[in-house]
């Protein structure tokens, strides 16, 4: 079954202390399976993955029969790592365009909030600096997380990063 996953940017997993991962590689965990514990864990769509990553590498995933599984997340023991790439802009992209979207349906008008985003976007092409970036980054994640409390919004995100990460992954 195809999932979704993050890794950190060495491509080493958030949890546990097991090596890299290597595009085409698959790894079986024997023994008690457990969500949350013990076993490989995916997610069924990119905007649940993104709640447990660790860092930018997103990966899409084949995963033997599922042994537990919530609503955003589940557990299994196999995994292959089918193709990962790096999602770094994708997912400034992503914040941005959410945050804008919040401020436009808030009808916010404040100048920091928007300068912001445009900062960001800046810092995504290469045209502002870390420090610049780091200083507006708190703002979009905060106006992003403003339109995630709607479930209208939830869905538009859902289908956004989809779109998005369909583009990294150009499928």
């Amino acid at each position: 079954m195809r999932a979704y996953h993050f890794l950190r940017d060495d491509m080493e997993s958030g949890e546990g202390n097991e090596k890299a991962w290597v595009i085409g590689e698959e790894r079986e965990i024997t023994g008690d399976i457990k969500l949350c514990q013990r076993g490989y864990h995916s997610s069924p769509s990119w905007l649940d993955a993104l709640e447990y990553a660790p860092g930018n590498i997103a990966c899409i995933v084949e995963v033997s029969k599922l042994v537990d599984k919530d609503s955003t997340k589940q557990v299994s023991s196999r995994r292959k790592l089918i193709d990962a790439r790096n999602a770094e802009h994708v997912l400034r992209e992503f914040t941005c365009d959410c945050a804008e979207r919040a401020l436009r349906k808030a009808k916010v008008k404040d100048e920091q909030s928007w300068n912001a985003i445009k900062v960001s976007r800046l810092y995504n092409k290469g045209e502002a600096t870390k420090e610049e970036r780091d200083a507006a980054w708190d703002a979009t994640r905060a106006a992003a997380k403003a339109a995630a409390w709607y479930a209208a919004e939830i869905r538009w995100q859902k289908r956004h990063l989809n779109k998005l990460m369909a583009r990294l992954f150009n499928e």
